[in-house]
């Protein structure tokens, strides 16, 4: 895999990190994106000599554009990206949630996640060889809401749609689309998993995580497969947590 080429979005921190020392370990070269430049260029240096930093606002048309001319000039193609980037947003009562907090949670999750898989599209159909594999961060909320997540639960619900739209359009193009669903790996994101979040019943409770580096694991074999294989979508999460039971 030594000479494949990924975008990760959201890199500074989280599962984009993790993932992205994950590929780094084994051969892949990386274009890392996020906002802030300092978390982009540690993770960088911790990956090695394959890796370029991107400052990206993804939900900046111009700058996922840039992000994606840079990634061609550096390396000539991509291969993969994993469109990672994305936010909780407030976790309120559904009558207290601004529009300007619904608008950046949009923003970043559904509409960033478009742009950066237009971006792909756009470079993967005119490179050669042609074709290669997004792969969307989705959640358990792409199945089941958390109370109190209407908007970070209705834009993963639409990651949904957008992987599918994205599986089929590529076909003739050699892109393969895939979405993987998380649940409580341990991050600082998911940091309030382990003191209490608010449950179904309205009960505040701890819920088990898991390392997150299992999670990076899942997203490499998805990277790896040959593009005659596509692992559309997978859940990976706590064995424990209260998924299958929630509500």
């Amino acid at each position: 895999m030594s000479q494949q080429v990924a975008v990760v979005t959201g890199a500074g921190s989280g599962v984009g990190r993790a993932v992205a020392l994950e590929l780094a370990a084994h051969g892949w070269r990386l274009v890392l994106a996020g906002r802030r430049a300092e978390p982009l260029d540690a993770v960088a240096a911790e990956a090695g000599a394959g890796a370029l930093a991107v400052p990206t606002d993804v939900t900046d048309p111009a700058a996922v554009d840039a992000l994606f001319a840079a990634a061609a000039e550096h390396f000539g193609r991509i291969d993969l990206l994993f469109n990672n980037a994305g936010t909780f947003g407030p976790s309120v009562p559904l009558e207290d949630l601004t529009v300007a907090d619904w608008r950046a949670v949009v923003d970043l999750n559904l509409t960033g996640a478009f742009l950066c898989a237009q971006g792909a599209f756009r470079l993967m159909k005119r490179q050669d060889p042609q074709g290669g594999r997004i792969i969307n961060n989705g959640s358990i909320s792409a199945h089941t809401p958390r109370p109190g997540s209407i908007a970070y639960t209705a834009t993963k619900h639409a990651v949904t749609g957008l992987t599918k739209s994205l599986s089929l359009d590529g076909r003739p193009y050699r892109i393969a689309c895939g979405q993987i669903d998380i649940g409580n790996a341990a991050t600082d994101m998911t940091a309030a998993m382990s003191t209490g979040v608010r449950q179904a019943d309205g009960r505040i409770a701890a819920e088990p995580t898991m390392d997150v580096a299992d999670v990076a694991r899942t997203v490499r074999h998805m990277a790896e497969l040959p593009l005659e294989a596509n692992v559309q979508f997978a859940t990976v999460l706590a064995t424990t947590m209260p998924y299958i039971g929630r509500g």
